[in-house]
């Protein structure tokens, strides 16, 4: 909480300049502090002269630590398919499980979804908890919520990981606030501080101009969201064994928020992203949406997926779906073709994991040209027409 102590302000009005959320007015001579606008940020606190405003952290009770172990993975699943960040977490799990000498368990919801859980066990699983309910036939973070929460109070897990999808995006803050610890969202690194054993989260910040690391020390579970292409599963194992746990979560006496009125598919017929192995990539110097056909015409002739900057989706020149980057998707294919991006560090950010990178851009001075293993300088609608005729010619 924030206080103004009567006795030491005088109502100079240096607290008033500091706020950048016009949260403070001085009244006859005293600082007033709206507390629904105040975000305890401490800029006031550091410009009063007279140390008259004052924050006081609430105490919370420490937690035994100690009462937490194992490493959980939310294991995402759609329609009885297994979202392939799954098994990327699953790798890292193991990885990590490995290091802290803990137990690798999958959390898998869903209606009738037996027969996943074996999947996830010979994807390094040690054990997998499963709640398969016809109330979570379809997700609704509400239920996803409070599973995921009851689960985790009664098995006390010390770190619980999930995709950065739509899915984890939309619930995985909500148990974060019900378990009331911490949540590092979109991580692209995850390791353990071997003096503490702490999970180090590391993520992009600052618009992808730094990598920072975060550690969740005082708090348990430790929680974080991570991007999808940004770590390896490992290799499938069908003679892994493990243990299936069944358990039931209660919703007859939820009020819910929402109902499921169904899903409609995007209509395109354009690869997704995500799951390419080539990816040819559009962004300001396509100029005009028309000029994306000869995007799309490149990418089918190399059968692959076709991506765009956060410029030319901003200009609603190709939906956001196609968006790679810190605020996209995050790419990993074989091959990247970058033609009319000049690589912002937020645009490299969903992309430099590429095994191989070709970038065509008339400036030779572009950033872009830094992470290409291949660049090309010249005016795109000249190369690009001459090079997917040349594919074509070499396919037929």
């Amino acid at each position: 909480m924030i206080e103004v102590l009567n006795e030491k302000c005088i109502g100079c009005g240096a607290c008033i300049r500091a706020c950048a959320y016009d949260a403070v007015k001085v009244e006859d001579k005293l600082a007033i502090i709206d507390t629904d606008k105040c975000v305890l940020c401490g800029a006031c606190v550091a410009a009063c002269p007279f140390e008259a405003i004052l924050i006081r952290k609430a105490k919370t009770a420490a937690i035994d630590k100690s009462a937490y172990t194992g490493i959980w993975v939310f294991a995402e699943q759609k329609d009885g398919v297994i979202a392939p960040v799954s098994y990327e977490l699953l790798g890292k799990g193991r990885e990590l499980a490995d290091e802290l000498e803990a137990e690798l368990s999958a959390v898998l919801f869903g209606d009738k979804i037996e027969n996943l859980a074996l999947e996830l066990i010979a994807y390094g699983a040690d054990q997998v908890i499963t709640v398969d309910d016809p109330g979570l036939k379809h997700f609704r973070d509400e239920r996803y919520g409070k599973a995921l929460t009851e689960l985790a109070q009664k098995y006390k897990p010390s770190i619980i990981l999930a995709g950065a999808t739509v899915t984890g995006r939309s619930f995985i803050p909500r148990v974060a606030i019900h378990l009331h610890t911490g949540l590092t969202a979109d991580c692209t690194g995850l390791a353990i501080d071997s003096e503490t054993g702490n999970l180090l989260q590391t993520r992009p910040a600052f618009g992808g101009n730094i990598m920072a690391t975060i550690v969740t020390a005082n708090h348990r579970p430790q929680m974080a969201t991570v991007r999808h292409k940004v770590m390896n599963p490992i290799p499938r194992d069908a003679d892994r064994n493990g243990i299936v746990i069944q358990e039931q979560i209660n919703f007859d006496l939820d009020e819910d928020e929402s109902i499921w009125l169904g899903f409609e598919k995007e209509k395109t017929n354009l690869i997704n992203i995500t799951d390419a192995n080539v990816i040819v990539s559009g962004g300001r110097g396509i100029k005009d949406a028309k000029n994306f056909a000869m995007i799309e015409e490149l990418a089918e002739a190399l059968g692959g997926a076709v991506g765009a900057s956060r410029a030319a989706v901003d200009a609603e020149w190709i939906p956001y779906s196609h968006q790679v980057g810190q605020t996209g998707k995050t790419v990993k294919p074989k091959i990247y073709l970058s033609i009319g991006i000049s690589g912002a560090i937020q645009h490299l950010a969903g992309m430099s994991s590429a095994d191989y990178i070709i970038a065509i851009n008339k400036d030779p001075d572009a950033p872009i040209f830094k992470v290409a293993d291949l660049g090309i300088v010249g005016d795109l609608f000249e190369v690009v027409p001459k090079l997917t005729k040349r594919i074509k010619e070499l396919r037929a």
